[in-house]
């Protein structure tokens, strides 16, 4: 989600009708089991392809803020390590008031995430639903937009010797733990930045998720359904 200019201070939460997007999702939307170094704000993005009013696809893709040490949140492990001018950028507030969703993103955005880290993947034409194409995507998806230095808060910088991924790097037999369910799944192990993680949830659409190395310590690979109340 971007937002640019003069936002008045009334202006609602663009999130909201992301939400409302999110509710048309013929499947459920994953997401991490709650666990103590994650905490689930509600960051949703959402694509969707269709014709005539008939809905063909949609994505949804969940963030989370990281506490690497959630008994202290003032601890400055917890901080996300942004280099100096974006950090004086977000130190330096405009003449005019924002509203409170703009505060709250202001600040989260000083703090470590797991950006666009678990997505949940529906087709109408099932054909076209395939875990290793749909992995590949996102794990290339998080290192161009949060890997390579383009990302506003990102402060990685990605190698021009580190290439991205494709259906090769897909490998099978990892296990994926769903609703307590140990599911096949596969994975892509490759790359020196991040790691990935799928399974193909049958009618229920596709599961993928890209976690940084330097993160995976923190998180539990659990997942079940992410209710949107």
């Amino acid at each position: 989600m971007h937002v640019a200019g003069v936002v008045p201070q009334d202006a609602p939460d663009p999130m909201l009708g992301i939400v409302e997007q999110l509710r048309q999702m013929p499947v459920p939307i994953m997401g991490l089991v709650p666990q103590r170094h994650l905490e689930d704000w509600g960051n949703f993005d959402v694509q969707s392809v269709g014709h005539d009013g008939v809905l063909d696809e949609m994505t949804a893709t969940l963030s989370y803020a990281l506490w690497r040490n959630p008994d202290n949140r003032a601890d400055p492990s917890n901080l996300a390590g942004l280099d100096e001018g974006t950090q004086a950028a977000l130190d330096q507030a405009p003449s005019w008031p924002r509203p409170p969703w703009i505060l709250d993103g202001v600040m989260r955005m000083r703090y470590a995430a797991l950006s666009e880290a678990v997505r949940t993947v529906w087709r109408r034409d099932r054909s076209r639903q395939d875990i290793r194409p749909a992995l590949a995507d996102h794990v290339n998806h998080v290192l161009v937009n949060h890997f390579d230095g383009s990302f506003p808060s990102s402060p990685f910088k990605r190698p021009e010797s580190h290439p991205l991924v494709d259906e090769r790097s897909v490998e099978s037999g990892f296990t994926v733990v769903i609703d307590g369910v140990k599911t096949g799944g596969v994975q892509i192990d490759t790359d020196p930045d991040v790691i990935g993680f799928g399974a193909d949830l049958g009618a229920d659409g596709l599961l993928t998720v890209v976690i940084p190395r330097d993160e995976l310590r923190f998180i539990q690979l659990e997942f079940a359904a992410r209710p949107l109340d």
